[in-house]
């Protein structure tokens, strides 16, 4: 996919009704007041070395910002929100409402932009304990945790 894809995706993500109980659509989910999508998943290949995971999630990391930097002519500089805290209430049993719940629970921060009555979020999910690399996006009307 182009970054020109990526941006589509994202439009007609902002411009689509919610639907009133979860669902799952391809490579995303959305439920009452979101939708979120993996517009880069995780490379599924067992045969890939390491050398070709690095290559891959350098690519990822690098249509990531070039993402990062159309949307930031569009809307703005995004907030950079740090998940600490929410993690730190998760762990302590607190749950965290949908479409949150999974940023939080596997990312360090994300980066946001309020844009009329509805959030954008970019995520990048990285692997602790390797190369992996996944870009996902969520639009929703339900404030961060």
């Amino acid at each position: 996919m182009t970054t020109a894809h990526y941006l589509r995706l994202i439009d007609g993500m902002r411009s689509k009704e919610f639907p009133l109980e979860r669902v799952s659509s391809g490579s995303g989910i959305s439920g009452p007041g979101y939708h979120t999508t993996l517009l880069l998943g995780e490379d599924e290949r067992s045969e890939a070395d390491e050398a070709d995971r690095l290559e891959l999630r350098a690519r990822r990391m690098a249509e990531h910002d070039a993402l990062l930097a159309l949307l930031t002519l569009r809307w703005g500089e995004p907030q950079m929100v740090s998940l600490w805290s929410a993690q730190e209430r998760m762990l302590a049993g607190e749950v965290i409402a949908d479409p949150w719940a999974e940023p939080v629970a596997s990312c360090e921060y994300l980066l946001l932009w309020r844009t009329g009555d509805r959030w954008t979020a970019v995520v990048l999910y990285l692997e602790d304990d390797g190369p992996g690399c996944e870009l996902g996006v969520l639009v929703t009307v339900v404030d961060p945790p």
